[in-house]
């Protein structure tokens, strides 16, 4: 009998257990509550496999370099690495193929989401003339992006003493100073007379190797620097071939040492990429190339 009792409570007691469960898991405001819970848990884990995809899917790419193309090898080009390209002006380059692209926004090398338009100008069939604006007071940075918005080129960059660094003292073309309004040719090449601060005097060498002829100048301008010197590898025969070469050696070399602002930097330019410094190396070798009436030839740096 005491053992039927203890039976009969145990079963009761597992009766009341499962009723209690029932209960809770019957009651319609639990069930909503827990497929509210559950069927939230799935969207955000979807969300985050979504977000993740989404992500890699839409990550940067580098923007090739388009200068000395048609604007046909550059659309293929772009299309390849899955961005636009778009024609949005035209200078005219005395040399340059006609057609051809000269510049590029966003430059080559920088990074962009896939389908990003890149403008292209391109050299034009017929030279123009444009209106020479005032960069007295500019910045160095803000006359060469005027120059730039105008069709024409930054020369060299002259240097005095003065209390800003960089600031712009004059405007000059072929030698001789030039007032805002005179109309010349687009593509002209203007030198800028800039203020040094013998307190604010020292840049450093950018790393151009491997970098198009163009956008190496740029590079080394931008560093307050000058080009004193282009050299042609023997491979480089025409127009073409040096639209299309890039830096293979430089001088001085990148370093962490300070150079005067104004400094001329010696840049040598193939279209051979074996030419290239193995990873390491800084491009700044013992042999160099010079030029003596137009030939090209090996020689020792001493001799340049």
């Amino acid at each position: 009998m005491h053992e039927k009792r203890k039976y009969m409570a145990e079963k009761r007691k597992n009766n009341n257990g499962k009723s209690m469960a029932a209960r809770i898991f019957g009651n319609w405001i639990v069930r909503n509550l827990l497929l509210t819970a559950v069927i939230a848990g799935v969207l955000i884990a979807a969300a985050m496999i979504f977000l993740n995809i989404y992500t890699r899917h839409d990550k940067e790419l580098q923007v090739p370099d388009f200068y000395g193309m048609t604007v046909e090898e550059a659309t293929a080009l772009a299309a390849s690495g899955h961005i636009r390209v778009e024609v949005a002006d035209s200078i005219y380059v005395s040399g340059m193929e006609r057609g051809a692209i000269y510049r590029q926004v966003p430059k080559a090398g920088s990074s962009v989401k896939k389908n990003r338009r890149i403008l292209l100008t391109i050299n034009a069939t017929q030279p123009k003339t444009v209106t020479m604006p005032d960069l007295i007071g500019f910045s160095m940075r803000q006359a060469r992006a005027e120059l730039s918005s105008k069709g024409l080129e930054t020369g060299q960059l002259i240097y005095k003493e003065d209390i800003a660094t960089n600031n712009v003292l004059g405007q000059r073309y072929r030698g001789r100073d030039i007032k805002p309004g005179t109309r010349i040719q687009s593509g002209s090449s203007i030198d800028l007379v800039l203020g040094l601060n013998p307190s604010d005097n020292e840049t450093y060498v950018p790393d151009i190797i491997g970098t198009n002829g163009k956008n190496a100048v740029e590079l080394i301008q931008e560093s307050s620097l000058n080009i004193s010197k282009i050299i042609y590898a023997p491979d480089v025969k025409d127009r073409s071939d040096s639209t299309k070469a890039i830096v293979y050696k430089q001088i001085p070399s990148p370093s962490e040492y300070p150079l005067e602002m104004g400094t001329g930097i010696i840049i040598y330019l193939t279209t051979d990429r074996s030419l290239l410094p193995a990873p390491g190396e800084n491009g700044n070798g013992a042999d160099s190339l010079s030029v003596h009436d137009g030939i090209i030839s090996e020689t020792s740096e001493e001799n340049l």
